[in-house]
């Protein structure tokens, strides 16, 4: 998640490309080799792949015909947040999952830290998939480790109640004289300071003191207004069981619910907020490292990836797939955002260890 997204969508996409120091783009980069990985442990016995993803993250059936075409089983444990699952990897799980799906900051920090193998291209020929702006992205150049999942924003979920429609605005939340009724915070750390920052009017990877420490304060205040900190899913799950009127939640989460109750709303507000992309990637150890690629390779076919976008309504990095999504959900600007609401957007950037400031801030609000 780089730097500032301020022209036009045409110019938007080229970040992925930009922001961070990078090497030169290869002529033909799906085609580049990736560098060997060191020996990794294999496990003899039955096909077998271990998947650590994001809740409501994969539609059952892709991962059935998986276990199908591949005679394999395919077992699933799902994290809440980035740093639970670095976490989880850094305690033994770089040896225990075959497939993670990190967000584009965190991957950055785990190909820093060593948790990640490098993938071989060769094993991945539907790589020829992905759209342009998702090849040889400036937080793993040359797709060396990672391969884009799915894409969207954080903003807001929302209740709609009768009479003058509400701002769509960050003040909604961090402003209890806007406040539409009790809410729900994310429980993502830079997606939620990231959106605090935003309101304040600044950078969502700001080190300035001054700007970290209003940052803070407003979202201590706004916790105690709130339902809390709500992991994932949470956060839209108890505004459709109406225990709260407005969530900070991922734009897929937000769309899945509009189409349970027709309701509610989702936006980016209007000061602007993140945006993000999920990505397969296989750990340092992983012990079906061969069995890891071929998920990966199925995940880019054109129909698979289709069902999967289908099914999340979150956008698809997969140009091939696009002839295969709803056409509801292309025109969607919730899942597919227009070039007005992309010039709001911002990436969040992995800061090395400047990270350190983000999560004493998190330490702090989450202590009080």
């Amino acid at each position: 998640m780089n730097d500032r997204l301020s022209a036009p969508f045409v110019l938007v996409v080229g970040l992925f490309a930009l922001a961070c120091s990078r090497s030169e783009v290869p002529a033909d980069p799906v085609a580049a080799p990736a560098p060997e990985a060191p020996p990794v442990a294999t496990a003899a016995g039955p096909c077998q792949l271990n998947l650590y993803i994001w809740s409501e993250y994969i539609d059952p059936e892709v991962v059935a015909d998986f276990e199908r075409l591949m005679s394999c089983k395919v077992a699933i444990e799902v994290f809440d947040s980035n740093e639970s699952m670095i976490a989880a990897l850094e305690a033994g799980g770089t040896s225990r999952f075959d497939i993670v799906v990190p967000s584009d900051y965190s991957l950055q920090t785990m190909i820093r830290r060593g948790l990640l193998a490098p993938l071989r291209h060769g094993n991945i020929p539907n790589l020829v998939n992905l759209d342009d702006k998702f090849v040889n992205p400036a937080f793993d150049p040359g797709n060396q480790h990672s391969v884009a999942y799915q894409w969207g924003t954080v903003g807001i979920f929302l209740r709609q109640a009768g009479g003058a429609p509400p701002p769509r605005s960050w003040r909604l939340l961090f402003d209890p004289a806007q406040q539409p009724g009790r809410f729900a915070l994310l429980d993502s750390e830079r997606d939620m300071i990231g959106s605090v920052l935003m309101y304040l009017g600044h950078s969502v990877n700001t080190t300035e003191p001054a700007e970290l420490g209003a940052a803070r304060e407003a979202l201590r205040e706004a916790k105690k207004r709130s339902a809390g900190f709500q992991a994932d899913v949470g956060g839209k799950n108890m505004l459709l069981a109406r225990q709260v009127t407005a969530a900070v939640v991922f734009n897929g989460d937000a769309v899945r619910g509009m189409n349970e109750d027709p309701a509610t709303l989702f936006f980016v507000p209007e000061e602007g907020g993140v945006i993000w992309v999920d990505n397969l990637a296989i750990p340092a150890q992983a012990p079906h490292r061969d069995t890891a690629e071929k998920f990966i390779n199925f995940i880019l076919d054109p129909q698979v990836g289709a069902r999967l976008s289908n099914f999340n309504q979150y956008a698809t990095p997969n140009r091939a797939a696009k002839p295969f999504i709803t056409p509801a959900d292309l025109a969607n600007e919730a899942i597919y955002p227009s070039a007005r609401i992309m010039a709001r957007l911002e990436w969040i950037r992995d800061l090395g260890d400047e990270n350190a400031l983000y999560d004493e801030l998190w330490r702090q609000v989450q202590a009080d």
